[in-house]
């Protein structure tokens, strides 16, 4: 499950800090500030995808745990 949860989080860590990124030089008034805020945002981005990617991977997980995987010769 570490291995789904640090895929989900690597992918998840960098849309959401790109996302508060681009809401900060969107925001006129936050422009002004952009050179503090954004590693700030980024940080905040990573951190919010911890949850999520737990969630996530908790999900693909439970859902695939019980599968056997075709093809493969042991």
């Amino acid at each position: 499950m570490f291995q789904i949860w640090m895929l989900a989080w690597s992918i998840l860590s960098v849309t959401f800090a790109g996302m508060l990124i681009m809401a900060i030089l969107i925001v006129p008034a936050l422009n002004s500030l952009d050179m503090t805020a954004i590693p700030i945002a980024a940080a905040i981005g990573a951190a919010l995808a911890i949850p999520v990617s737990y969630f996530i991977s908790k999900k693909v997980y439970s859902m695939t745990a019980g599968r056997e995987i075709k093809g493969s010769q042991d």
